[in-house]
C-alpha cells in the first residue's frame, strides 16, 4: 500500500520548466459538438439543440450510435439553402422549431442552443436567441446558448462551453453559507457515486457535482465554494467560477491509484480531514487500483507511446501510463497546455518528455513515423491509415467517453491502452 501523498510535494521538477513545440498548421480533431454525446447523458432533462447543417446532423448521430427509433436528447435545427441565401428569416424558423420542440417534449427543463460553423457563418445571434426564448418559456424551461463550432472550439472544449454557459445562472451561496466542494466536470454516474461515497466517509460535505443530474439541483456557489477539477479540458468554466468568487483547489486528476489519491486529497486538506481518517477511507480501493495495475503492468511495462493532440487529457494520461505501469513517452501532445492547471501533472512527468502544444498534423505524423513508437493515441481520422501501416493506435474518443476516473477504473483504464497490443501480438502470431 502506498503511502499518502502530500499534494504540496509535487509543485517543482519534471516538466514544470519544459519547453513546448509549439505546433501551429493543419488540425485533425473533432468539433466541440461532440461534446453533446456524454453531456446529454449527464443532464437527465436537458436537451441540445444544435443549430447547423445536416453535416452537423451526421456527425452526432453517428457519434452517438442512435437507432432509428431511439429518441435522444439532442437534434439538429438545420440551417438549409434557403437560410443560407437570406430569403427566409432564421430566428423565425428557430422560434418554430423550439415551440415543436418542446411541445412534444413537455419534460424538458433546461435547452441549450448550440452554436456551429454554419450559424456562425450567416451571423445568427444565439444568445440573443435563447434569451429571447428563455423569457417565453420561462419558468417551466430555461434557455442557454454556447458554441461547438469547430471554427472555436476541439471536441472536449464543447462541454467547457456549455459548463462555462451555465455558471452565470448558477443560485449565488449565502454569505454565511459553511465552506462546500463543488466536482466540476461530467463523471459518468457509477463514478460520481464512488467519489459522493468518499467523501461522504472523509466527513467533507457539502459536496455537490457539476453538471448535475438534473437542471432544477444547480449547485450554489460563492467565496465559501472550493472546487475540483475532474476534467483538465475547463479553463473557460473555471474562470467563469472564480469571477463568481470560488476557489479552486490544485491537484493532479483522479487517474490512476497515485491521481485519484492526491486529487482527494486535495480536498481533504482544504477541509482538514485527518490523516488517519484519510488512510483508513481510501486504503482498500488504493490497494484494488494497485492490484489491477500490477496485472496490466506486466502488458505496458517499457512499451512506447505517442500522444497526438485531441482530448487535453493527454497529460494526465501520460503520467499516469508513465509512473504507474512504466510506459515511455515519446511525446505527448495536447491542444492547449493550461500549465496552472497541468502544473501537478507535468511536475509528475519524466524530465526530458517531449511536449507539444497545438497541431501540425503531417509534421506530427513524420516524427510518430519515424519513431515507430508502440501504441498511438489519435482521433479516428488518423487511427485506420497508421494501422495500415503497421503502427498499433488507441482512439483518443474512446478515453472520453469510456468511466476512468477513481480507484475502481484504474484498471480498465490502463486495459484500454494493453487491449489493443494484445490485438497486435495475437494478429501477428
Amino acid at each position: 500500500m502506498s503511502p499518502v501523498i502530500p499534494i504540496r510535494a509535487v509543485a517543482t521538477g519534471g516538466c514544470s520548466d519544459a519547453p513546448v513545440l509549439k505546433e501551429r498548421g493543419q488540425r485533425e480533431v473533432f468539433c466541440g459538438l461532440t461534446g453533446i454525446i456524454w453531456l446529454h447523458r449527464k443532464i437527465q432533462d436537458a436537451f441540445f439543440l444544435v443549430v447547423g447543417s445536416r453535416t452537423c446532423a451526421h456527425l452526432i448521430q453517428s457519434a452517438a450510435g442512435v437507432m432509428i427509433f431511439a429518441e435522444p436528447r439532442f437534434a439538429t435545427a438545420i440551417i438549409d439553402e434557403r437560410d443560407l441565401a437570406g430569403l427566409a428569416d432564421a430566428n423565425v424558423e428557430l422560434d418554430r422549431v423550439v415551440s415543436r420542440l418542446l411541445a412534444r417534449r413537455p419534460e424538458i427543463k433546461l435547452l441549450f442552443l448550440v452554436g456551429s460553423c454554419p450559424s456562425e457563418v450567416i451571423k445568427l445571434d444565439l444568445s440573443r436567441a435563447a434569451s429571447r426564448l428563455s423569457a417565453q418559456f420561462t419558468p417551466s424551461v430555461r434557455v442557454l446558448n454556447y458554441s461547438g463550432s469547430g471554427i472555436e472550439t476541439t471536441f472536449t472544449q464543447g462541454e467547457d462551453a456549455c459548463l462555462a454557459s451555465l455558471v452565470p445562472v448558477l443560485p449565488a451561496a449565502a454569505d454565511d453559507a459553511k465552506p462546500a466542494l463543488m466536482v466540476v466536470g461530467a463523471l459518468a454516474d457509477v463514478v460520481e457515486d464512488q467519489f459522493a461515497r468518499l467523501f461522504k466517509q472523509l466527513g467533507i460535505g457539502p459536496v455537490h457535482f457539476f453538471p448535475p443530474r438534473q437542471a432544477n439541483a444547480l449547485p450554489t456557489v460563492g467565496p465559501n465554494t472550493r472546487y475540483l477539477l475532474a476534467q483538465p479540458f475547463l479553463a473557460d468554466t473555471a474562470r467563469a467560477l472564480e469571477a463568481r468568487g470560488a476557489q479552486r483547489l490544485a491537484a493532479p486528476f483522479p487517474l490512476g491509484e497515485e491521481g485519484t489519491t492526491a486529487w482527494l486529497q486535495a480536498a481533504a486538506g482544504a477541509f482538514d480531514v485527518a490523516p488517519a481518517l484519510f488512510e483508513s477511507v481510501t486504503a482498500a480501493g488504493r490497494e484494488r487500483a494497485g492490484a489491477a495495475l500490477a496485472r496490466q503492468r506486466q502488458q505496458l511495462a517499457g512499451k512506447r507511446i505517442f500522444f497526438f493532440p485531441d482530448s487535453q487529457l493527454e497529460i494526465p494520461l501520460a503520467r499516469f501510463l508513465s509512473r504507474e505501469l512504466g510506459m515511455s513517452l515519446v511525446e505527448v501532445g495536447t491542444p492547449y497546455l493550461h500549465r496552472q492547471h497541468l502544473a501537478e501533472e507535468l511536475a509528475w512527468l519524466p524530465e526530458g518528455t517531449m511536449l507539444s502544444e497545438g497541431q501540425h498534423v503531417e509534421n506530427q505524423l513524420d516524427r510518430c513515423r519515424a519513431e515507430r513508437p508502440d501504441i498511438v493515441v489519435c482521433g479516428l481520422g488518423l487511427a485506420n491509415p497508421l494501422e495500415a501501416e503497421g503502427l498499433t493506435t488507441k482512439w483518443a474518443i474512446e478515453l472520453v467517453f469510456t468511466p476512468i476516473q477513481g480507484y475502481e477504473q484504474a484498471g480498465d483504464l490502463a486495459q484500454l491502452f494493453s487491449r489493443p497490443l494484445v490485438r497486435r501480438m495475437r494478429l501477428a502470431a
